[in-house]
C-alpha cells in the first residue's frame, strides 16, 4: 500500500538570519518549530517575530515558576445561572496571572507553558484548594467548578487523592464540586481516565465535559464516561438562530 509522506521545513538565510553557524542553526530550529506548530507540510523561514515569541515564552516560563510563591495568581469566577430562577447555581473558577511587569497574562498564553513544563500540577492543586476554600463561604446550594488539565490525569490515582484530601481539609461537601475535563483527556488514555472519573463520580463529585465538539471525541464517549454535565463549545450555538444546516 502507498503511504503518504510529508515534511515540515524551517530554514534561516545568512547573513540576514544570523552571521554565525550557531545562530543560523538556532534560528532554523525556531522556524521548524513554528512550521510544526502550524500543521504538517509547511515551510517557514525564520523571522524576528518568531524569535521574539520564543524569547517571550522562555521569559514567561521562568517567571511562571515563581508566580505562585509571589502571590501573582488569583481566581475569578464565572457564574452559571439557572434560566428559570435567575439564580447562580454554580461558579466556574478561572485562573488569572497578574505579572508584575507584563500585567495580566492571558491564560491562552501561560496555560500551555504550565502544561508543557509540568507546572500545571502544583498550580492546579492551588486552584482546587483556593476555589474549594472560597466556596465554603458561599450559599450551600451553589457549586464550584474547577478545570483539570490532561497533565494532571497522567498521574493516575494521584489526582483522586489530591481532590479528596482537599475537600476533606477545607470542609466542602463532595456534591458541591464540579470537575471539568476536555476531550483530549479522553483520547490520551481512555481506560485509565475512566477509572479515575468513576472514582470521583462515585464519591458524589460532578464531572463535566468542557468544550465538547472542538476535538476528536465521538458521541460514544457520552455513553462510556460518567458525565453529569456537557458544555458544548459556543461555535455550535452562536449562530443557532441563523443557521439553516
Amino acid at each position: 500500500c502507498a503511504l503518504p509522506i510529508c515534511a515540515s521545513i524551517g530554514y534561516a538565510v545568512a547573513p540576514m538570519d544570523g552571521s554565525t553557524l550557531e545562530a543560523l542553526f538556532r534560528n532554523a530550529d525556531l522556524a521548524l518549530y513554528e512550521a510544526k506548530k502550524g500543521g504538517r507540510g509547511r515551510i517557514v523561514r525564520h523571522t524576528t517575530a518568531i524569535t521574539d515569541r520564543y524569547d517571550t515564552r522562555v521569559a514567561l516560563e521562568h517567571d511562571l515558576q515563581y508566580a505562585l510563591a509571589k502571590g501573582e495568581m488569583e481566581l475569578a469566577y464565572q457564574p452559571i445561572v439557572d434560566p428559570r430562577s435567575g439564580r447562580a447555581i454554580c461558579c466556574e473558577a478561572l485562573l488569572r496571572w497578574n505579572h508584575p511587569r507584563r500585567g495580566r497574562v492571558s491564560p491562552e498564553e501561560f496555560i500551555p507553558i504550565a502544561e508543557s513544563t509540568g507546572l500545571i500540577v502544583p498550580i492546579g492543586a492551588w486552584v482546587l484548594a483556593t476555589a474549594c476554600t472560597e466556596a465554603t463561604n458561599w450559599p450551600s446550594d451553589v457549586k464550584v467548578a474547577v478545570n483539570l488539565s490532561p497533565v494532571q490525569f497522567r498521574r493516575g490515582s494521584e489526582i483522586v487523592d489530591t481532590v479528596m484530601t482537599t475537600l476533606q481539609r477545607v470542609g466542602l461537601p463532595y456534591h458541591r464540586l464540579d470537575l471539568e475535563v476536555t476531550e483530549s483527556v479522553l483520547i490520551e488514555d481512555g481506560e485509565t481516565v475512566l477509572a479515575v472519573l468513576e472514582r470521583l463520580r462515585g464519591s458524589g463529585i460532578g464531572i463535566s465535559l468542557d468544550d465538547f465538539g472542538t476535538g476528536f471525541a465521538s458521541l460514544a464517549y457520552l455513553n462510556d464516561f460518567p458525565f453529569s454535565k456537557i458544555k458544548i463549545d459556543r461555535k455550535f450555538s452562536m449562530n443557532i438562530d441563523r443557521s439553516t444546516r
